[in-house]
């Protein structure tokens, strides 16, 4: 018996937007030099300050499969869903340029429209208005820069993949009006990470880096890229890059990241702190304070957790990964019923795979009359919506593996967990790959990778449960329930039912003793 991984808040589609961020300068007054909450972070920890850390056709399939998903619903969040899904397949087409220049020879240079149209906080309308003003100039590759990095920022913050064809042709159009133009290549970068492809993705950073060292999306784009890609002691030193050269929100959010990953707790929750002391947008708030309460939840401080939830759900109401968080945190506090009522709220606006899977497990927890259906329909949902993201040149290969692993079939989940395997070895698709063995019978395979995906003292209570799973499963009794202890000492809500499941093995292990 299993569970899928509930999603870290920080790897959900909503990012904050990179052009509102706060200079290491505003952060602190007084008398001394002005200093980065990381580096104040690295002073408060006893270190030396900015030392270097430890198609068409396919389209087709997936609205029948969504249609079929939507008739076997029990509940009107599930008709929600698939409207939701639906729409996103039936989106317009980008701008596409149809007027005329009027034989302008020069293009505008991205200018004040293309600089101001996102800052108004209405992405939808944003885009709208930069639709509108490409069709008047359609040679502004600034413009169309913009554009496709919005369309990345929107299949985000939406759940919907089919923008990123739309962003992939924006940005191509504006390379093509201005070859190795920074925004636009930094726009690529961030769009090939959206898509999962993070080798493609540093490399376009590293190409927008080459046309500007201090691009900000793409200094955070290569953290992103480098961390995904298992490239700890790289991510890190691109961190503390970053962090001089663009302190702001989305530096400070990924540098204490890494160093959660490396399990120093501590620091990371003092640099997400000073990130927040920081944070004057409704936006940044929102994300920083989520990120808070996440470190906090993955610590087993659910009340803490739903203090920073509240804070973010404060400056934005709208924020599904603080609705998100807090339903994990409501669960786990014994608050199983606000929990649906909230997960409900997430998926009727953004069916993904996370939510989506978490909802699944709640209702499978709460077992009533029609609850182990409500559950399957879920979980037909994240399969629909691997399809759409898939049709939209996703890599979907580790929300696959996760899925399958506890709630679909074991050989897809395998199969998906090696192909992710083989692109990049992280902590998290070390974790799926070991998950997928395991639950395919190969216990001895799965072992050495349930290790490695603990190795870095990254403190996740799932990871410790897979161990602790795969240990006893494999005959290793003490260090079984050394693992298990620990993921429920850690935090014992982590999942409504992995949590069970594991304390029915520790019994297990007790009473053979």
């Amino acid at each position: 018996m299993g569970t899928t991984t509930w999603p870290k808040c920080r790897r959900s589609p909503a990012r904050p937007r990179l052009s509102s961020t706060t200079s290491s300068g505003q952060l602190l007054a007084g008398g001394r030099p002005a200093r980065t909450p990381a580096a104040d972070a690295e002073e408060a920890a006893g270190r030396s300050p900015g030392g270097p850390p430890g198609g068409g056709a396919g389209r087709g399939a997936v609205v029948r499969r969504f249609a079929a998903a939507a008739r076997h619903g029990r509940g009107p969040h599930i008709a929600s869903c698939a409207v939701l899904l639906a729409v996103a397949l039936t989106a317009g087409s980008i701008a596409a340029g149809g007027g005329r220049d009027g034989g302008r020879d020069a293009a505008p240079a991205g200018g004040a429209f293309a600089a101001g149209a996102l800052t108004g906080g209405d992405l939808g309308a944003g885009i709208r208005s930069l639709q509108e003003h490409l069709r008047i100039q359609p040679r502004d590759h600034g413009g169309w820069a913009t554009l496709g990095t919005a369309y990345v920022e929107q299949a985000r913050t939406d759940g919907d993949p089919s923008r990123y064809p739309q962003a992939e042709r924006a940005l191509a159009r504006s390379l093509a009006l201005e070859p190795d133009n920074e925004p636009a290549l930094a726009g690529r970068a961030a769009l090939a990470a959206a898509r999962h492809d993070f080798t493609g993705a540093l490399e376009h950073a590293d190409r927008a880096l080459e046309q500007n060292p201090y691009s900000e999306r793409a200094l955070c784009t290569r953290v992103d890229a480098l961390v995904e890609l298992g490239r700890y002691e790289e991510a890190a030193r691109a961190a503390v890059t970053a962090d001089r050269r663009r302190p702001g929100v989305p530096v400070f959010t990924r540098y204490a990241y890494v160093r959660e990953l490396r399990g120093d707790v501590r620091l990371a929750r003092e640099v997400l702190g000073r990130a927040l002391e920081s944070a004057s947008s409704p936006a940044d708030v929102a994300y920083v304070a989520t990120a808070l309460g996440q470190l906090a939840w993955n610590q087993g401080e659910y009340g803490t957790a739903l203090t920073h939830y509240a804070r973010a759900l404060a400056a934005d109401e709208d924020h599904l990964p603080a609705l998100e968080g807090r339903a994990r945190a409501q669960a786990a506090s014994g608050d199983r019923a606000g929990a649906v009522r909230t997960l409900e709220q997430v998926v009727a606006r953004s069916p993904l795979p996370g939510p989506l899977v978490a909802l699944g497990e709640l209702y499978e927890a709460r077992g009533g009359e029609g609850d182990r259906a409500k559950a399957r329909d879920q979980y037909a949902l994240v399969d629909a919506w691997t399809s759409l993201a898939r049709v939209g040149g996703v890599d979907v290969d580790l929300d696959t593996a996760l899925a399958a692993a506890d709630h679909g079939d074991a050989g897809e989940a395998l199969r998906a967990a090696r192909a992710e395997w083989d692109g990049r070895r992280s902590v998290h698709t070390a974790d799926a790959l070991a998950w997928a063995l395991y639950v395919n019978g190969r216990h001895q395979e799965a072992l050495p990778l349930a290790r490695r995906a603990t190795a870095t003292g990254y403190r996740n209570a799932v990871f410790l449960y897979h161990r602790g799973m795969i240990e006893k499963a494999a005959g290793q009794d003490r260090a079984a329930r050394d693992s298990l202890t620990a993921a429920l000492e850690l935090n014992p809500g982590f999942s409504p039912v992995g949590a069970a499941a594991a304390r029915a093995a520790l019994e297990e292990l007790e009473a053979a003793r």
